[in-house]
């Protein structure tokens, strides 16, 4: 089942937004010594930190979804959210399927000046891929190369300080990120770990953990699809014979199924730990996010294995 906006929606928003806009596409880049040259789009606000970190002050970065309670397959976009497509001069989207309203109304206002980064076509994914590339530490890397480029495209005067950027980036600002994954890697590889939805996929096999759910089951919670019968008996019974560590499950989709699993686990005294898809809170930085939920599940390995 897809979870996007449904097209008379977002077709709604369109004719609403484009009609009310007043121009057909981005402003130019602005020259000058200093300030905001150029703005920046995010559809989410996990990719939207890192560019917002990447600019400075030599552009303006925003994100459409920014609240926790939202869930970013089913968004409905706002008339507000198409003008703002409209006149950014840099859109950034996930792609694969994830934010498939971004691209349609990208697809509403086409400009040949504008960048778009659509990130499932610059890894080269291909269709039905997993499409929670911010849990793939690996792709992290390669998108913040992508966003760089990005603005040396539109702001080529100012290679050189978004380049110094990327460096404090990878090197301070992600230093947390990066260590604490190599220390769970180190201590915990191959400890058993159960898994509420795909979005944790890209990330446990970072950190070397065997991931015991059936993909399918995964696979099925994230779409909204239902689950086989086989896969909820399955991981349940992994859940009721403690044949895993630690229980990870997305917050922000807790389907009747991992609901029950939850229960399972928690009576069963199996650590739990819970991943969001998007910031949480709205104002942290990725990092901070993303550090924030790799102790929690640092301190649940710990407990589960005395490690």
């Amino acid at each position: 089942m897809a979870r996007g906006a449904t097209p008379a929606a977002i077709a709604i928003a369109l004719v609403l937004a484009l009609t009310g806009c007043g121009r057909s596409g981005p402003a130019a880049v602005r020259a000058g010594s200093g300030g905001a040259r150029f703005t920046v789009l995010a559809a989410e606000n996990f990719w939207g930190s890192l560019a917002a970190q990447l600019a400075g002050d030599r552009a303006s970065v925003t994100s459409i979804i920014v609240n926790p309670a939202t869930d970013p397959h089913s968004y409905v976009p706002s008339t507000g959210a198409a003008r703002r497509i409209a006149g950014a001069n840099m859109v950034v989207l996930n792609g694969l399927g994830y934010d498939e309203w971004a691209k349609q109304l990208l697809d509403a206002s086409p400009s040949s000046q504008r960048v778009v980064l659509n990130i499932g076509q610059r890894l080269g994914l291909p269709a039905g891929a997993n499409p929670h590339r911010w849990y793939y530490p690996a792709d992290v890397h390669a998108v913040i190369g992508a966003i760089v480029a990005g603005y040396d495209r539109l702001d080529p005067a100012d290679a050189a300080y978004f380049a110094a950027r990327r460096r404090r980036l990878e090197t301070v600002g992600l230093a947390s990120y990066d260590a604490l994954r190599a220390t769970i890697r180190a201590r915990y590889r191959g400890v058993r770990v159960g898994y509420s939805e795909s979005i944790f996929e890209g990330l446990g096999e970072d950190l070397g953990l065997s991931l015991t759910t059936p993909p399918s089951f995964a696979k099925a919670v994230a779409e909204g699809t239902d689950v086989t019968a086989a896969d909820r008996q399955a991981v349940d019974a992994q859940a009721e014979q403690r044949r895993i560590a630690v229980w990870v499950f997305n917050s922000q989709n807790v389907t009747p199924d991992v609901q029950r699993v939850n229960e399972i686990v928690r009576r069963r005294r199996i650590p739990l730990v819970s991943v969001t898809e998007t910031l949480s809170p709205a104002g942290a930085s990725f990092e901070q996010w993303q550090v924030a939920q790799l102790r929690a599940l640092a301190a649940a390995l710990h407990k589960a294995t005395g490690r």
